[in-house]
Formats: C-alpha cells, sequence, structure tokens
C-alpha cells in the first residue's frame, strides 16, 4: 500500500479524495483535515468524494473555513467546475450515495469517476469495509494512495494484535454476527475480555441467568466453551426497564475499574448499555475511567465516541478511532477491502 507522501508532486495534479464526513459532529472532518492540508499546501486540485444521510452542503461550508470548496450538487457540472479551481483549491460532490451504482459497485460508474482525476486517495477508514465502487472500485483504474488518516488507523489498530500486557478487551453493544467471533479471536489475544451491552445477555443467558425480555441473537453461537474460559468477564449487576436489561450496574463499573488500572493497554468498542436510548451513566464513567488511567488505548465505535465526545475526552486517548462497523471487521481480519484495494 502506497502513502501520499509517496507521491512525488502534486502541483496541479486531479486528486480524487474518498473521505467519510457522515457524522453527527465534526470528530471525522478533523481527522481529515491533514490530508486536506497537505493536498492543498502542495498545489493539488482535489475533488472530494463522500457520502451523508442528506446533504454534504453544510459540510463545504465548515470546509470553506480552512480551504477554498466548490460544493457541487449535479454531478453533471463536475467538468465545468473543475476547470475553474486553482492549484491548492477543491470541489466537494455531493452524497456519492444518492447514485445505486455507488453501492452496486458498478465498474462503468467507478471508470467515469477515476476519469476526473489523476490520482485516487482513500482516507476514509471508517467505510473501507464496504465494496463500494468510490472504495474498491477506483482503485482499478487509478494509481492509488492511502492518506494520513486510514494510515493512522492501520497504526493503531494493527497494535492491538500484539499489545503491551496486561491487555484488556472491553466490547459491548450489539451486532452479535460481528462481535462474537471477534472475542473467539480475541481470548487468545487479550488477557481479559469483558463483554457488555446487548451482547452480553446471550452469555448471561447461557449461564442459566434470567434475563427476561431482554435483547438476544437467535442465533446459536454455542457459548459454552466461552463461559469455561477464565479470561472473560460479565456483569455482575444490572439496570432493568420493564423486565429487560437495559444497562450495566455500579458494581461492574467498579470491577471494570480495578481491570483497567492494572492493564497496559485498553481496546474498547461498543457501549455499556442501550446508549442510544438514554442509559448512559455506566458508558460515561468508563470512558472517564480508561481517559484517567495510564494505560495506552484505543478506542471507536460509533455510541463510543459519542460518550467521548459529550465529555470532551478526545484528547485523553492515545487512539480514537473513527470506525465503527470498519474497526470491527479490521479487528476481526486484519486487513479490508478498501485497504486491499489499494494494493
Amino acid at each position: 500500500m502506497k502513502s501520499i507522501k509517496d507521491i512525488q508532486n502534486l502541483k496541479g495534479v486531479k486528486v480524487l479524495l474518498r473521505l467519510d464526513l457522515n457524522v453527527p459532529n465534526d470528530f471525522r472532518i478533523r481527522k481529515a483535515l491533514p490530508t486536506l492540508k497537505y493536498l492543498c499546501e502542495n498545489g493539488a486540485k482535489t475533488i472530494i468524494i463522500s457520502h451523508i444521510d442528506k446533504t454534504l452542503e453544510p459540510v463545504a461550508e465548515y470546509l470553506n473555513k480552512f480551504f477554498k470548496v466548490i460544493f457541487v450538487k449535479n454531478y453533471c457540472n463536475i467538468l465545468t467546475e473543475l476547470e475553474k479551481i486553482n492549484d491548492g483549491e477543491m470541489i466537494l460532490l455531493e452524497n456519492i450515495r444518492n447514485w445505486q451504482e455507488e453501492k452496486n459497485n458498478d465498474p462503468r460508474f467507478a471508470k467515469e469517476l477515476a476519469s476526473l482525476a489523476d490520482i485516487y486517495i482513500n482516507d476514509a477508514f471508517s467505510v473501507c469495509h464496504r465494496e463500494h465502487a468510490s472504495i474498491v472500485g477506483i482503485p482499478k483504474y487509478l494509481p492509488s494512495y492511502a492518506g494520513f488518516q486510514l494510515e493512522e488507523e492501520i497504526k493503531y489498530l494493527s497494535k492491538c494484535f500484539n499489545p503491551s500486557r496486561p491487555f484488556i478487551f472491553i466490547l459491548g453493544g450489539a451486532k452479535f454476527d460481528t462481535k462474537i467471533p471477534l472475542i473467539k479471536k480475541f481470548l487468545n489475544i487479550a488477557d481479559y475480555i469483558f463483554v457488555g451491552g446487548a451482547l452480553a445477555n446471550n452469555f448471561l443467558k447461557e449461564k442459566g441467568m434470567d434475563i427476561g425480555t431482554s435483547r438476544v441473537s437467535t442465533e446459536d453461537f454455542n457459548l459454552k466453551e466461552y463461559l469455561n474460559n477464565p479470561k472473560l468477564i460479565l456483569p455482575i449487576d444490572f439496570e432493568r426497564k420493564n423486565n429487560s436489561i437495559v444497562d450495566a450496574g455500579p458494581k461492574t463499573v467498579k470491577e471494570l475499574k480495578k481491570y483497567i488500572n492494572k492493564s497496559k493497554f485498553v481496546l474498547w468498542n461498543g457501549p455499556l448499555g442501550e446508549y442510544e436510548n438514554g442509559f448512559k451513566k455506566p458508558t460515561l464513567e468508563l470512558a472517564k475511567i480508561i481517559a484517567e488511567s495510564d494505560t495506552q488505548s484505543v478506542v471507536g465505535g460509533g455510541d463510543t465516541l459519542a460518550a467521548i465526545s459529550e465529555l470532551g475526552l478526545e484528547d485523553k486517548f492515545t487512539f480514537v478511532s473513527t470506525g465503527g462497523g470498519a474497526m470491527i471487521q479490521y479487528l476481526a481480519d486484519g486487513t479490508l477491502p478498501g485497504i486491499e484495494a489499494l494494493g
């Protein structure tokens, strides 16, 4: 995989840059700024492609605080606008997922996008698990490179495979299908694995605990082999609502603090409860505990990031990943389709 720094000369070069700007706050935008700044200062003509739930127009307004950015809503106008920009200036295209060809990884669509530029840079780690045209299609037609953020993600997440010890992996949230295989893998790597959130319910049920109407997976994961492993840690008390477990209890958080304080490396992904439904306190407390500890810390995931941002603690961790599903898949497989596409 080639780095953005391997590009010999960027002056006047048309760069197709894939970012992920689909965020409720400016976290991912700020993470992309080093790559954007580098391209600007070295005179590239940058075409930014991204996706979002609605429109990227507010993102263009935000980016104009730092760079000269033209927002292009109609793709028919791309070539006209591209002729207008000077070296070091940028175009931001409207939501790439407005085109079904993006999700379908249509080769003709990828080739059309590639025809706009001289080189391609991927700095969108958080969507590198998607086999979309702008992620895995375009690199077939252009010289392709990794941006600074993508390189940083790989650097820090790779450390989780051979971390300082003791090492605790804290895994919460739901997404049983992707996270339970990850538990199996990291039982061979971590010294302790704490499983919380809805993910813990299947384990608790397997132990014979009455979990009421709590959310569980209907798939049979054969969890008995996990329960016999002394590395596995489960919540010891809970908050319940309407006969359902909705969050971890204070004793669980206190116990987690003991493990964190004796660890040299913490990997955390996912909340301890139904964060999206307002059950936040234990997850916020966990964020504070890790931030205040002396341990190396790599954290990520949508609700995890939301908790960290709510507390203003982003700079208190060794590394905060921009990825949710991408982080989980990278930890499981050691690579992603978008990374492989870069060669």
